[in-house]
C-alpha cells in the first residue's frame, strides 16, 4: 500500500479531523506511485498513522475516508461501502426524513457532510442517483451499488450514476450517465413523482439540474409557504417550480415563475398542476430571471425568491459573483412592494455567509430601502456540515422584510 508522508508541520489540519490533504503538504511517497484514485496511507513526517483515503491529480491531494486504522486489505470494500451508507440512512432516520409518509426524496450521502468525501447520493421514491466528485469514488460506483442494494434490500428500484459533469474530466473515465443497476420491471421510472412535505414533484434525473432536484431548500420552500398567504409571490431561477408549489399551497394570490430553461418552466407548470390542477392562479415565464426583475414594475409582487445557481465556482470568480448579487438584490429589494419579502439565497461555496450578508446589505443601501433581517437560513438537514469541515455550509440565505 502506497504512503504518503507530510511536510513538517503539516499534519495539524488532519490531526483536527480535516478531509482534505493539499498536494503542496506532501513531502514524500513509499511504495508504488499512486494511480488517480487509488487508496493510499498518509503520515506525519515524524511517521505517525493519520489516516487513508483516496489519491487524486489536483491541488487536493488526498480525500480522507477514515482516521482510523481500518482500511481493509486492497483498500475499501463492499463491506466497507455498506457499514457507511448504512450509518448515513440511520442518521435520515433520527431526523425523521427516511421513511416518512410525506416525504419521499432526500440526500443519503453529502460527500464530506457524511465523511465520504467525493460521493452525493439523493434518495427519489426508491431510485438512488450517484455524482461521484473524485476519481475514487468514480471507480467505486459498482461496489457502491452492492452497497446500496444492502442497504436498502427491496425499497431500491434503480441506481443511477450522473457524474458526467462533476467527475473529473482529465482521468481517462468513461463519463456517460446511465443507470447501474435495475430491479426487474423497472425500466420506465423517470421522470418519478416523489412527494416533499406532502406535495408532489415530478424529478427527472436523467435530463434535469444535478441529480433532478434541488433537496437542500426543503426547509425553506416550508418557510415561503408560512410566509405566502394573501401574497403576489415572484419566483425567479425557479427550476421546477419548488418554492412556486409552496407558495400556492400557503394560500398566494399569485405566482409567477422565472427561469430560462424552457424544460425546466414546462416542470414547473406541470408541478403546479399535479398539486392544484390546472386553474391555479399560476405563471411560468421562459425568460432571463435578471431581465425580468429589472423590469418588474415596482410594487408588483409583495414575495420574491431569489435563488439563483451559483455565481462563483471558484475563488478567482469571487469578486465578480459579490458584484453580481449585489446587482441582483438591489432590483429585488427595489421592485418588491412595501411590507413584502425578498428570499435571497447564495449557493455559491467561495461565498461565505458574512460576504453573502455585505453583498444585500449594499444592495439594500443602493435600493435606498428600509430592509429587516428576519432570518438567516441555510441548508436542510440532509446536507449536513461535517464539524472539522466548515466549507460545506455552502446555502446561506437571507429572509427579508422591506418597508
Amino acid at each position: 500500500m502506497t504512503r504518503l508522508y507530510l511536510k513538517k508541520g503539516r499534519d495539524e489540519s488532519l490531526r483536527r479531523f480535516h478531509p482534505w490533504v493539499f498536494s503542496g503538504a506532501i513531502g514524500g511517497i513509499e511504495g508504488p506511485d499512486p494511480a488517480e484514485g487509488d487508496a493510499v496511507e498518509v503520515f506525519s513526517a515524524q511517521k505517525a498513522f493519520l489516516g487513508w483515503g483516496h489519491y487524486q491529480i489536483g491541488s487536493i491531494a488526498v480525500r480522507m475516508l477514515s482516521f482510523a486504522d481500518d482500511m481493509p486489505s486492497g483498500g475499501p470494500d463492499v463491506a466497507f461501502w455498506t457499514r457507511r451508507l448504512q450509518a448515513c440512512l440511520d442518521a435520515r432516520r433520527a431526523f425523521s426524513l427516511a421513511g416518512a409518509s410525506n416525504t419521499t426524496c432526500y440526500r443519503l450521502v453529502h460527500g464530506e457532510g457524511d465523511f465520504l468525501p467525493g460521493l452525493i447520493v439523493d434518495w427519489y421514491d426508491g431510485c438512488c442517483v450517484l455524482q461521484a466528485h473524485s476519481v475514487g469514488m468514480f471507480r467505486a460506483l459498482p461496489q457502491l451499488t452492492e452497497a446500496l442494494r444492502t442497504v436498502y434490500g427491496p425499497a431500491l428500484k434503480a441506481v443511477y450514476d450522473k457524474s458526467s459533469g462533476t467527475a473529473p474530466f482529465k482521468a481517462g473515465l468513461d463519463l456517460a450517465d446511465g443507470y447501474l443497476w435495475q430491479a426487474p420491471g423497472q425500466a420506465a421510472l423517470c421522470p418519478r413523482t416523489v412527494l416533499e412535505n406532502g406535495h408532489s414533484f415530478l424529478v427527472d434525473w436523467e435530463n434535469g439540474q444535478k441529480t433532478g432536484f434541488f433537496l437542500d431548500q426543503r426547509d425553506n420552500r416550508a418557510r415561503v409557504e408560512s410566509y405566502a398567504r394573501g401574497r403576489r409571490v415572484l419566483n425567479l431561477f425557479c427550476y421546477t417550480g419548488g418554492f412556486s408549489v409552496y407558495a400556492l399551497a400557503g394560500g398566494a394570490v399569485s405566482v409567477d415563475s422565472v427561469d430560462s430553461s424552457a424544460r425546466a418552466i414546462e416542470m414547473a407548470g406541470r408541478n403546479v398542476e399535479l398539486n392544484f390542477g390546472p386553474d391555479a392562479p399560476h405563471r411560468a415565464l421562459c425568460t432571463d430571471a435578471i431581465d425580468f426583475v429589472k423590469q418588474t414594475e415596482p410594487g408588483a409582487y409583495d414575495l420574491m425568491i431569489v435563488d439563483p445557481p451559483a455565481f462563483a465556482k471558484h475563488r478567482g470568480a469571487l469578486a465578480g459573483a459579490l458584484r453580481a448579487y449585489q446587482r441582483l438584490n438591489a432590483a429585488a429589494i427595489s421592485a418588491v412592494a412595501p411590507g413584502g419579502l425578498v428570499f435571497t439565497f447564495s449557493c455559491s461555496q467561495v461565498v461565505d455567509r458574512e460576504a453573502f450578508a455585505l453583498a444585500v446589505f449594499s444592495a439594500a443601501a443602493d435600493a435606498r430601502r428600509e430592509v429587516r433581517i428576519l432570518d438567516r437560513v441555510g441548508q436542510g438537514a440532509d446536507h449536513p456540515v461535517n464539524i472539522f469541515h466548515p466549507e460545506g455550509s455552502y446555502l446561506k440565505g437571507l429572509v427579508l422584510y422591506v418597508e
